[in-house]
């Protein structure tokens, strides 16, 4: 396989000067730069660029910590991550941890030896202190409001759209309401957050109405089960897929569901979703690693009553 010795050697020109005319090097003379190309296209010379970048300081790979893949949340924001990633000329790198803090932090460790250019947190399973070590080897982006530390994060206000959910199940009626949540071991800020408003808005509100662990459509099996036997007669649910599973569950007296992040299954069955445009909120992570923003955005949701 031909290298740029090889090509120095035929066209008698300085390696330097290859070197000049394969990274588009501006002051490189035509007439040099016409013969080296067309010795390269004789030899099939194909440049390395992952070199290339190497030699920039560069990977043109950016990580993306998350905890699972098989989720409509993550889906949408990886969706909006990848199509920015791509547009630019990034390579991503999944980087799932299934909230194990272990884990987490060996992706740390490859991104502290310049695996990547940047890292985009969609959830974090460690503390926000433990990142901050890491801010020295490259931009990290996350994809969480973080109030209180100096970091860029592109986020959504659930805060406000938890509130609505809820005050629109009171409003409808709903005396009795039931939420599904993600992991039951390490408690995320989300779903304390969850329990804090629905307390809010229910001074009542039962824990024992929560379904926890439940990711994907199959957990909404077992979730209308347990919603069945503690009688909820309403459900804000943790995405689309799992609130049209539990309402095939019900023949009768189905309880008010709502769903999140507006899959085509919550028109299709006719049930209310949280709009969160997490597919804007990725694209809005990546492009503040490319352009190194330090900023904090909120992304905007849409409540859609149904």
């Amino acid at each position: 396989m031909a290298n740029i010795r090889d090509i120095a050697k035929i066209t008698g020109y300085s390696v330097s000067t290859i070197s000049r005319v394969i990274n588009n090097h501006p002051y490189v003379d035509d007439k040099k730069r016409a013969k080296v190309l067309e010795v390269m296209a004789e030899l099939n010379y194909v440049p390395n660029r992952s070199a290339q970048n190497l030699s920039y300081g560069r990977t043109k790979n950016i990580g993306v910590i998350l905890p699972f893949v098989n989720h409509d949340y993550y889906d949408q924001m990886l969706s909006g991550i990848m199509q920015a990633a791509f547009d630019h000329g990034y390579q991503i790198s999944l980087l799932p941890t299934n909230y194990d803090q272990k884990l987490e932090k060996r992706y740390l460790a490859e991104f502290s030896k310049r695996s990547f250019d940047g890292l985009i947190v969609t959830t974090k399973a460690n503390s926000i202190q433990v990142f901050l070590d890491y801010l020295q080897y490259g931009p990290i982006i996350f994809c969480e409001e973080i109030p209180n530390a100096d970091v860029s994060c592109v986020y959504i206000n659930l805060k406000i759209s938890l509130k609505e959910a809820f005050s629109y199940l009171k409003e409808r009626g709903v005396t009795h309401p039931g939420m599904t949540l993600g992991r039951s071991k390490n408690i995320s800020h989300n779903s304390e957050l969850s329990i804090r408003i629905a307390k809010e808005i229910y001074p009542d509100f039962d824990e024992a109405n929560i379904f926890w662990d439940c990711i994907v459509a199959e957990d909404g099996i077992q979730a209308a089960r347990f919603f069945k036997k503690q009688k909820v007669d309403g459900i804000l649910t943790f995405g689309d897929s799992i609130a049209a599973t539990i309402l095939q569950q019900y023949e009768t007296n189905k309880p008010l569901v709502i769903g999140r992040e507006n899959l085509l299954i919550s028109e299709v069955m006719g049930f209310s979703t949280i709009d969160h445009h997490l597919a804007e909120c990725g694209r809005k992570a990546f492009e503040a690693f490319y352009h190194h923003k330090q900023e904090k955005i909120c992304i905007p949701h849409h409540f859609i009553k149904r």
